[in-house]
């Protein structure tokens, strides 16, 4: 047995070498010799699973520790036998991160209020139900666009495009890439698209570089059409649109769903889908060397600070997206280090909130946001 694994796949090594011979190399430095005799890759989105790559050899299954799979040519590998599986919503809740930390953020900087504020989610499956929930959680109105779903479940809940586009002072992107068919979503965020936008409304992707027109998006803001954009994907990764990154509000290199936990979940996915596949009866597999938080525990006063201040002050205690955005701006030219060193980052399932004079508001805030709370009367 004979497995290639992209070495940046964090909690992974260790996890197979009992069960054949395991090779780690930089994702995107695999070529056809060193799989020609492989039986499994477990890999990320630097890895391009191609005839180019795959004809004659030996790899059986292929795992990619992440939710996209557009690296995969899928047709080709259908064809020629050879299994391949992602890791679908195994970083649903990292995104969430993001975004809620990015909102609480910008708020904060640029004075309005969250509460009662209409958010236009593109695309509700895994990461964008997850931030849809948290956004209510924190008084938003939450408008859902997802075509597939609202053709298979009824169109009461979700709203079409050009609606949401005129109501929604943000607009956030969690949408696959489709490059055809009757759901296409390369592009589809083209001068059209921004046109139909709010007036002074907030753009938000997360999901895939290519579903944006940079030229469009740029045309925008030159014409002070939104208030501002954060991008966490560009169409051209690892290269980026100097231009572009000068005008955005908040700019990370990829890594919106880097969170350990959801990377963790994406190792555990693969590690698991190939033993199943190639029966190493290593089905339930998880690694056991998550990096646990300084201090898990926060305690909250709720007879003090208005609601939101206190929310963003807990939250900022768990990630700030500010330092993602400061790194990259500091060292532009260096995207794939950054995503390759990124730091160690927890979810809020991590940590448990103790809540001392609370009124119920805030365990009904802090548990939509994925947080264990604990509720005290008194200090």
């Amino acid at each position: 047995m004979k497995i290639i694994i992209d070495s940046k796949i964090p909690f992974i090594k260790g996890a197979l070498e009992k069960v054949g011979e395991v090779i780690y190399l930089a994702g995107n430095k695999i070529g056809p010799d060193d799989v020609k005799d492989a039986d499994a890759l477990i890999i990320r989105t630097r890895t391009i699973c191609n005839r180019q790559l795959l004809e004659g050899s030996s790899v059986k299954i292929i795992a990619t520790a992440t939710i996209g799979y557009d690296h995969i040519d899928t047709a080709y590998c259908d064809n020629a036998g050879i299994r391949w599986t992602n890791a679908p919503g195994c970083n649903s809740s990292s995104v969430e991160q993001y975004i809620v930390s990015s909102l609480l953020y910008l708020a904060n900087m640029e004075g309005f209020e969250l509460t009662g504020t209409t958010v236009g989610i593109i695309g509700v499956g895994n990461v964008g139900s997850k931030v849809g929930r948290a956004l209510k959680a924190l008084g938003c109105k939450v408008i859902l666009n997802d075509p597939p779903r609202a053709l298979a479940e009824g169109s009461d809940d979700f709203s079409d495009l050009d609606e949401l586009l005129e109501k929604a002072h943000i607009v956030t992107m969690h949408v696959p890439l489709a490059k055809d068919g009757p759901y296409k979503t390369e592009g589809l965020a083209d001068s059209s698209f921004f046109g139909k936008m709010k007036e002074g409304a907030l753009f938000i992707n997360t999901s895939r570089g290519e579903v944006v027109s940079e030229p469009a998006l740029k045309a925008a803001m030159r014409e002070d059409k939104l208030s501002g954009a954060v991008l966490d994907v560009f169409q051209e990764e690892p290269r980026v649109n100097r231009e572009l990154l000068s005008m955005l509000t908040i700019a990370t290199p990829h890594i919106a769903g880097y969170s350990s936990d959801g990377k963790a979940n994406g190792t555990t996915m693969s590690v698991r889908a190939v033993s199943s596949f190639l029966r190493l009866g290593m089905d339930d597999w998880e690694p056991d060397n998550l990096p646990v938080p300084g201090d898990t525990e926060i305690f909250v006063d709720g007879d003090g600070p208005e609601v939101l201040d206190l929310v963003t002050e807990v939250y900022a205690r768990t990630y700030s997206v500010q330092e993602d955005h400061d790194r990259f701006m500091d060292n532009m030219e260096q995207f794939e280090a950054l995503r390759g060193g990124y730091r160690i980052r927890r979810e809020p399932s991590a940590y448990r909130v103790r809540i001392f004079n609370d009124d119920g508001q805030y365990r009904k805030i802090f548990e939509g946001l994925g947080f264990s709370v604990i509720g005290d009367s008194c200090f």
